[in-house]
């Protein structure tokens, strides 16, 4: 009876048109999911952009930059429809679309994240302004309810950001990478709880773009006797 009250008073809205969904039984419209480029092969084994050669195994991004992150998943393609969604999610309080997003992820991934056997889940973070401002962090979102639905520990203050960057998509690949130097820092004080049981650490965040952001923050980890990091994503570019 409870829930039927609040789906009454906070229907689920849909993350693309934004419309309450039908039926109640779904996070969001059919005819909207349809529009959704869910990412599958061809596609790049490090970074998982979409690639159209079949004969290929990386995109050139990842064939002429050296990163350190083992690999790394993302949902889907980063077009138009996902653009406006994510940019809801993270800067028109829609924080209600991440249960559609988290579902989304567990269904495709979940036995992909099993098999990276992370020990704990690290959600990129964002500066404190951005976060006063916004009042939540975005990839925190996701990153808790995967971890709730594969029952891994998360850690969100593992990672501090600690410079406030200009916004990445304003930059270009050199640009992207002087712009996140010294930008995060290790939180060593919330490390203490998982201290030598985190060899294995999966990132979180919304958009992948040139992998500047999930480098930064794998060297730090990786400076901090991290053995292997991993990342998930809900959208990446399209690979060349």
């Amino acid at each position: 009876m409870l829930q039927s009250i609040l789906d009454m008073l906070y229907p689920v809205r849909c993350p693309v048109c934004g419309e309450i969904v039908t039926p109640k039984d779904r996070r969001i419209c059919i005819p909207c999911e349809s529009k959704l480029q869910v990412i599958c092969q061809p596609r790049c084994k490090k970074c998982s952009k979409p690639i159209e050669d079949e004969q290929r195994e990386y995109c050139s991004d990842c064939e002429r930059k050296e990163y350190h992150f083992q690999y790394g998943y993302a949902l889907w393609v980063y077009d138009s429809i996902m653009k406006k969604s994510i940019s809801d999610f993270k800067y028109n309080h829609k924080k209600e679309y991440a249960k559609y997003y988290i579902q989304a992820i567990i269904d495709n991934y979940g036995e992909k994240i099993k098999h990276m056997a992370p020990d704990i889940i690290v959600p990129v973070p964002i500066h404190k302004s951005k976060r006063r401002d916004r009042g939540y962090n975005q990839a925190e979102i996701l990153g808790r309810g995967i971890g709730k639905e594969l029952d891994i520990p998360v850690l969100p203050d593992l990672l501090v950001r600690n410079k406030k960057t200009l916004p990445q998509k304003q930059l270009n690949d050199k640009e992207r990478l002087l712009n996140l130097q010294e930008a995060f820092a290790y939180n060593n004080e919330s490390s203490l709880v998982y201290q030598g049981k985190m060899n294995v650490v999966l990132l979180i965040d919304d958009i992948y773009t040139t992998g500047s952001t999930i480098e930064a923050c794998t060297n730090i980890l990786l400076q901090n006797q991290v053995k292997q990091v991993y990342f998930l994503t809900l959208c990446i570019g399209k690979g060349f």
